[in-house]
């Protein structure tokens, strides 16, 4: 009987460039902007900061760029480094059939795998579409139990696109590839109860250390059972359960439509915090806007997302930053307050301002009671004489968690703001217009010269 890895690696391996789609290169070149952005800002971030500082990690030098410096090392230590830095402020995509991040656990993956292979901008791309397709494939088979159980699907799923696309990128065989996805069974792992911690990127960071590591190690000839994902004692069985999961809806249909060409519901966070917590900022956002609100107007708001966004953001007094991302009552309040939510939010003392703390005393946030839709929600206003103001969404357009996809001057700000945190702001623009033609880039090598900032940079 043929494994369930056997059965994957065989699609994994059925993609030609060709059969990429329009929509879904597009999304692949906004995909790299975006998490190429993320991981140059989240490296100056204190979580990577420390991991770079542990002894050992990254010491030997090596072919791959930690990005936004000019240190080089091996490409398992850079994947782990530049894995964690692109989950390290929550900014980065999301898709709602996978329950979590793709591109953290392909992008960080491939660009140093490619670097040391001499791979192509077009070997990138495809290596992201497969490997974003066997996330999402996955996660349409296992969700929404495995979510909803506290396992980190970023991590706990994404490990097998990781090994997707480096199974591409090295021209694995079939075989070899059903040998490390049964290696990755083993190496899964991360758990939501470490949500608003430096542990969730590194859930991350390590992801997709293991998948490259499953895949390295597959193809000098190490084993692993191929039917660890459906063994009485494997993936599908321990971490979600008997009778939890449907194999048919992993098999099927694979690129008919492509995955990352919207079916998966892919979208670019434009807030810098938990994804759950995007609609309800949206709301808020539209409300304070339309209705020109000002704090001391507000007497009372509550927030009625669907259940599945509450379980971790309902943290009414975040003690930390990296708390206030998980916070739905402080990513409300502050979004009513500034009409906006962004990354100085999250930073030094800005989660205490006594003005948002005020207004998260006055919020309530609890499961709306007949929303339809996993990414709705609705956000309520009174105020203090005696009007009602409401805004409800009861789903979330492609692309856009917040309720509406992000425009290409939108992603151009966001990435000028975060990668301008450790790169000189003249050469942002050919950055991003070499990231937006990633297809075309002869090899990856000219792409990781252009994330080195040079002396003098406050980068490690």
């Amino acid at each position: 009987m043929t494994t369930l890895a056997r059965q994957i690696a065989e699609r994994i391996h059925a993609l030609r460039y060709e059969d990429i789609t329009p929509e879904a290169h597009e999304w692949t070149a906004s995909a790299f902007v975006d998490t190429v952005a993320c991981t140059l800002a989240g490296i100056q971030e204190e979580g990577p900061q420390i991991l770079m500082r542990v002894p050992g990690v990254a010491a030997a030098p090596g072919p791959a760029l930690i990005h936004g410096t000019n240190r080089r090392t091996s490409v398992l230590d850079a994947a782990l480094v530049n894995g964690t830095a692109s989950h390290a402020l929550d900014y980065d995509d999301v898709a709602g059939s996978m329950g979590g991040h793709p591109s953290v656990m392909l992008i960080p993956a491939l660009i140093p795998l490619a670097e040391m292979l001499g791979s192509s901008g077009r070997d990138l791309v495809i290596a992201y579409v497969v490997g974003f397709e066997t996330e999402c494939r996955i996660g349409r088979g296992v969700h929404h139990h495995h979510y909803e159980k506290g396992w980190h699907p970023t991590a706990t799923l994404g490990i097998f696109g990781t090994v997707a696309g480096a199974a591409r990128l090295m021209h694995l065989s079939v075989e070899q590839t059903a040998v490390a996805l049964g290696m990755a069974a083993s190496f899964a792992a991360g758990l939501k109860a470490n949500f608003g911690t430096m542990t969730k990127p590194l859930h991350v960071g390590h992801g997709i250390r293991d998948g490259l590591f499953a895949a390295l190690m597959a193809k000098e000839g190490y084993t692993a059972n191929p039917g660890a994902l459906e063994h009485k004692q494997g993936f599908l069985d321990v971490f979600n359960g008997p009778g939890t999961y449907d194999t048919a809806r992993i098999l099927n249909d694979w690129y008919t439509p492509i995955e990352c060409g919207g079916a998966g519901d892919p979208g670019l966070k434009p807030y810098p915090c938990c994804g759950s917590t995007h609609p309800s900022i949206g709301r808020a956002i539209e409300l304070a806007t339309r209705h020109d609100l000002k704090p001391e107007q507000i007497e009372r708001i509550t927030v009625l997302p669907h259940a599945r966004r509450l379980p971790h953001t309902n943290n009414p007094n975040p003690t930390t930053p990296l708390g206030a991302k998980f916070s739905m009552q402080y990513c409300v309040a502050r979004a009513l307050v500034d009409r906006s939510v962004k990354l100085s939010d999250f930073e030094g003392d800005a989660p205490y301002d006594p003005t948002v703390r005020g207004l998260m005393k006055r919020l309530e946030a609890r499961p709306h009671p007949d929303m339809p839709e996993d990414w709705g929600t609705e956000v309520i206003v009174e105020t203090t004489d005696g009007q009602r103001f409401a805004s409800r969404l009861d789903d979330y357009p492609s692309r856009g968690p917040a309720g509406d996809p992000m425009t290409h001057a939108e992603l151009w700000t966001k990435f000028a703001d975060c990668a301008g945190r450790s790169l000189p702001r003249a050469g942002l623009s050919g950055l991003f217009d070499t990231l937006m033609g990633i297809a075309a880039l002869p090899v990856v090598h000219d792409l990781t010269a252009m994330l080195q900032p040079g002396t003098g940079s406050r980068a490690a």
